[in-house]
């Protein structure tokens, strides 16, 4: 009991004197002392970012979603000037209508393509067949086709439409980067793996959605 009695009076001298001295700090400083409290960070959040700046990341990274331009070091690819024109599978560009048997077959034997990896055409004898480029504004495009106005550093860009090839591009000088040069082959499965690359999927997503 004595105990007892011992331990609640000191609990009540702690809380007087903690009173007292919240009194005098108040008195002499002007500032309350739950502001001053309220100004140091949460023990338990050391190394953790608030919980605003998190949200604030989440709703950036869904506004702003990486752009291939930005993600990867293409100075470490060589990089090449060429014309760049839109074509389309049509018989403005190919002389082909929808009821031809190749319509839309390129010259390597896949079918024209408008994907995160695009069929393009090319002079072969600058970019073969199977050649991967990165067109900034346009992205991968995979040489699949040749034709007869295209030589030297000119490209042919696939759009699936007239109007998109006005729309997204036209004619453009453009720097292009060799990511990998082709062997003169390419086939519907090695097109597909391109596209369905787990690693890449991201960038696809925006594509496709940018598509619907």
């Amino acid at each position: 009991m004595n105990r007892f009695r011992q331990f609640v009076r000191r609990s009540a001298m702690t809380l007087l004197f903690l009173a007292a001295l919240t009194a005098t700090f108040q008195s002499v400083s002007g500032v309350e002392a739950k502001t001053v409290l309220h100004s140091f960070p949460n023990v338990f959040s050391v190394g953790r970012p608030p919980v605003w700046e998190l949200k604030e990341r989440a709703k950036n990274s869904q506004h702003s979603p990486p752009r291939l331009e930005d993600h990867f070091d293409w100075s470490k690819y060589p990089s090449v000037e060429v014309i760049a024109t839109g074509y389309t599978a049509g018989a403005e560009s190919t002389g082909k209508t929808p009821d031809h048997p190749e319509y839309g077959i390129t010259y390597s034997g896949v079918r024209v393509k408008r994907d995160l990896y695009s069929t393009i055409a090319a002079d072969l004898s600058v970019f073969p067949i199977g050649t991967i480029l990165f067109i900034p504004g346009y992205g991968f495009g995979v040489v699949a086709d040749k034709g007869g106005a295209i030589k030297g550093n000119r490209i042919d860009l696939y759009y699936e439409t007239v109007e998109d090839v006005y729309k997204y591009w036209g004619k453009r000088k453009v720097h292009v980067y060799v990511v990998q040069k082709g062997d003169g082959t390419l086939s519907e499965e090695e097109l597909k793996r391109l596209n369905e690359d787990e690693t890449m999927q991201v960038f696809r997503q925006q594509y496709l959605q940018s598509k619907s």
